[in-house]
């Protein structure tokens, strides 16, 4: 009699609604003890968010690697490794629109063909990558034009778009080349900051999305959202340096640790690597946005090495009480993987500035290249172009400021950083005319020029005229080397 009480009284408890933490969970939700994260929040997640509701509107997703060439393998890897997260996670490939040049699978310098991998040890993480956007399709317009939903803009590629509702959750992830204000593409014009920001403010106001987050590894990548990214874009973004600094290649040669032997490339980014290396071993239902910023801002920051930036954060910051569930899913393995402060990778003891990657690369291929081979005179001759664009570079940006402000100032104007908080420059039209005045007499500035960008926006920012522009840039380069990289037969990057 005693038993049949106790089981009438278990079965009205578990038909009956009941209530935690001031929320009222019906009897249909009832579920398994195994189940129970998903009423009783762990590892600091917001009590007011069911983070295991599968009912969160579709979930979407762009990954854009900015680069070519097998000296930035990096990149198009890091953006790999983020799409097998994501399909892990549950996304759809229909949800996942995915911008890659595609050159680096395939490629002859490739030890491992039709095979891409992010890390030392790493499995192949180019296998299902579907080509959305390859080669000439990897465009500002395109990338734009995706995040936007706009089919009709679209030039070429699959034709997927980000077709959002308002109850949807975006995630964006860029890698690549980066300077002040701008960042690389593989084809001509780049993103600059301003265009971008008004893309964002454009989706925004078409009321198609709930939140938005934004990874973004770039050099100086910080200085995209300083002073531009408005807080009411329910927008949230973190960056893996700040305005001033650059960010830093891993798993690169000479490192510890090392990519395998006959690899002559960095394999990942630092950033990206400590956030998707977080994702691949944690539960992303339990774990918040701003605790995997946490501890990737620590593993990028190279216990404040030389080799490390500072990673930040932008925009709507009360997002990041969100678990990151919201926008990658969660692979269902990593259930049991609550997170712990401490639980983490450490960082490696060395890392590469991500402009001079390149110059490791072409180092590395001339090192293990035999004595004399066609292989080694190859090398050779692509480290001294790319060092012979970087002087011709340096110097005519020198020469420009000094012609313009004098020799004792011209010094001092171009290396002007603003306050925090402020955009880069005053007139972003007059930006991109300089810098195309620029590129007309002196060559393209191309993935390591993009440094300079700081200069001549405080070129504009000095009031200094088109005609002006001009004038220097003429005086300062009477000859360009005639290498690739100054070649402007991609066309202008502004």
């Amino acid at each position: 009699m005693i038993r049949l009480a106790a089981g009438v009284l278990l079965l009205l408890v578990l038909s009956a609604s009941f209530r935690v933490n001031s929320r009222e969970i019906p009897d249909e939700l009832i579920r398994l003890p195994s189940e129970a994260s998903r009423f009783f929040p762990r590892g600091g997640a917001d009590d007011s968010k069911s983070d295991g509701d599968d009912s969160v509107g579709t979930r979407w997703a762009v990954l854009i690697a900015g680069s070519s060439g097998y000296w930035n393998y990096r990149h198009q890897s890091d953006v790999c490794h983020a799409y097998q997260l994501l399909r892990k996670g549950g996304l759809k490939d229909e949800n996942i629109i995915v911008f890659m040049y595609d050159d680096i699978a395939f490629n002859g310098e490739n030890p491992r063909p039709g095979i891409i991998i992010n890390s030392p040890h790493g499995d192949d993480v180019y296998n299902g990558v579907p080509k959305d956007y390859t080669g000439k399709d990897v465009t500002v317009n395109n990338f734009f034009a995706a995040i936007l939903g706009n089919k009709t803009a679209l030039t070429g590629g699959s034709g997927k778009v980000v077709d959002s509702g308002p109850n949807d959750h975006i995630f964006i992830y860029y890698t690549d080349h980066g300077g002040p204000g701008v960042l690389g593409m593989p084809t001509n014009p780049y993103i600059y900051a301003n265009d971008l920001i008004d893309v964002l403010k454009k989706k925004h106001a078409s009321g198609t999305y709930k939140s938005l987050v934004f990874y973004l590894e770039a050099c100086e990548s910080g200085s995209i959202f300083e002073g531009l990214l408005p807080e009411n874009l329910n927008i949230y973004a973190t960056t893996a340096s700040n305005a001033e600094e650059s960010s830093w290649g891993t798993y690169c040669p000479g490192e510890y640790p090392s990519p395998p032997e006959e690899y002559e490339t960095c394999l990942g980014d630092l950033y990206s690597i400590a956030w998707m290396e977080d994702c691949d071993i944690h539960n992303l239902r339990t774990e918040t946005l701003r605790q995997q910023y946490e501890l990737v801002k620590t593993r990028t920051a190279n216990d404040n090495s030389e080799y490390g930036s500072h990673v930040m954060q932008y925009g709507d910051l009360h997002l990041n009480k969100d678990n990151i569930f919201l926008y990658l899913g969660s692979n269902p393995a990593n259930d049991n993987y609550t997170y712990v402060d401490d639980n983490f990778l450490r960082p490696p003891s060395k890392a590469v500035n991500q402009r001079d990657a390149d110059l490791l690369h072409f180092w590395d291929k001339f090192r293990k290249a035999p004595e004399g081979s066609p292989r080694k005179l190859e090398a050779q001759k692509q480290f001294v172009d790319a060092m012979t664009h970087r002087l011709h570079i340096d110097n005519s940006v020198e020469m420009i400021g000094k012609l313009l402000f004098g020799i004792e100032k011209g010094s001092e104007v171009l290396k002007t950083v603003r306050p925090a908080g402020q955009p880069l420059v005053d007139d972003w039209d007059c930006l991109k005319t300089l810098v195309r005045t620029f590129e007309t007499h002196c060559g393209s500035l191309s993935q390591y020029g993009m440094r300079h960008m700081r200069s001549i926006a405080n070129i504009c920012n000095a009031g200094v005229q088109k005609e002006q522009m001009a004038e220097a840039s003429a005086q300062a380069c009477v000859t360009i080397p005639p290498s690739h990289w100054s070649s402007l037969h991609k066309g202008f990057s502004a």
